[in-house]
């Protein structure tokens, strides 16, 4: 059946500021978060090349995502801030049981990406 794509509530935290937004399913975080010009680099455009979209999530939405690759890992090593919620963006599709989702965006990121 054809209609209205499903969408999902999600709050970007940014230095005191809270920007609600409504996106897709299967959507990625970062692309969502660029597209509402969110203060999130993403230098490697998603491609799990660096840790520039790092975020960290409340415990109960951290716990409903895959587990992390041994890259997201490897990158998420070289993020600053780090938290055991941490994630990168990039690696998060959205799903209709992340809907209410807060995401936390840290001050300061590393662009350690070379093409």
């Amino acid at each position: 059946r054809r209609g209205l794509a499903a969408t999902v509530r999600l709050t970007f935290l940014e230095q005191g500021e809270a920007l609600e937004v409504a996106a897709p399913v299967g959507k990625s975080v970062l692309d969502v978060a660029l597209e509402n010009d969110v203060d999130i680099e993403g230098a490697c455009g998603g491609e799990l090349a660096c840790s520039t979209c790092h975020v960290i999530l409340e415990q109960r939405y951290f716990d409903l995502l895959p587990t992390k690759t041994e890259e997201e890992e490897d990158m998420l090593d070289l993020a600053w801030n780090v938290e055991p919620t941490s994630r990168l963006c990039c690696q998060i599709k959205l799903t209709q049981e992340l809907d209410g989702m807060r995401i936390q965006v840290p001050e300061d990121s590393i662009n350690n990406y070379s093409p």
